[in-house]
């Protein structure tokens, strides 16, 4: 493998740090303090505290695995991550809509820049490989 491909698989894991620090910090936020995290992500629904904190747990253990992609250099993950980003990227979309929920949208944002920055880093590193 040349340096510049190299270059380019780092870019790539280096934008899952991205997805690994939101879905850490948020996931501990919605356990911790789940209303204090909704209202920081803008939510106008009134979501309880119980589904939060189960969504905060289950990204904190996505976090984990995301963690280990990067540390462990699994390469051969990075295309899995983007597929499960795009159907949660679907999922928000169909949440917005019906809902109208501001929250939704500060979700898609936040998923859809690391979802770009993954793709554009993957699909570069696949041209080049």
């Amino acid at each position: 493998m040349s340096t510049e491909e190299n270059r380019t698989r780092s870019k790539t894991r280096l934008s899952l740090y991205y997805l690994a620090g939101y879905l850490l910090l948020g996931g501990v936020g919605l356990v911790v303090q789940p209303r204090l995290a909704l209202q920081l992500l803008m939510a106008e629904g009134d979501y309880g505290s119980l589904m939060p904190r189960l969504a905060g747990g289950l990204m904190v253990a996505l976090g984990i695995l995301i963690v280990q992609i990067i540390r462990l250099h699994l390469d051969v993950l990075h295309a899995t991550t983007l597929v499960a980003r795009a159907l949660l990227l679907i999922i928000i979309a169909a949440l917005y809509a019906s809902s109208n929920d501001p929250l939704f949208l500060v979700l898609l944002t936040i998923v859809g820049l690391g979802f770009v920055l993954t793709g554009a880093s993957y699909l570069s590193e696949r041209r080049r490989g």
